[in-house]
């Protein structure tokens, strides 16, 4: 298993309760200004505003290494993954499919 991976999901493992109730998803953010990615783990009770909790930053800026750690990611869990910060120009290499299908609406 990646190394970026096994952090992520050590971290995931000792956030994720199973509380009654509560969302749970990992969101995956483009930093273009310093040249990275960086995952949250998000927890939002019912009736209650969402958390963001910071997981890890990737530092190696490659589409092919994202999809990657993502398709490893998948596999060992299966929360819901949200992108953000992803331009209509940001393809999978793979499937050339759009990273971010739809903007949010404070982007």
């Amino acid at each position: 298993m990646n190394n970026d991976v096994k952090i992520i999901m050590e971290r995931i493992n000792k956030l994720f309760k199973r509380a009654p109730h509560t969302l749970y998803h990992i969101q995956c953010t483009k930093n273009i200004y310093d040249e990275q990615f960086n995952f949250f783990f998000i927890i939002q009770p019912k009736g209650r505003r969402q958390h963001s909790i910071p997981l890890h930053t990737i530092d190696q800026y490659t589409l092919e290494y994202l999809q990657l750690v993502i398709k490893l990611l998948r596999k060992q869990t299966q929360l819901s993954i949200e992108y953000i910060g992803f331009t209509e120009k940001d393809y999978w290499p793979n499937s050339f499919d759009v990273i971010q299908k739809k903007k949010r609406w404070d982007e």
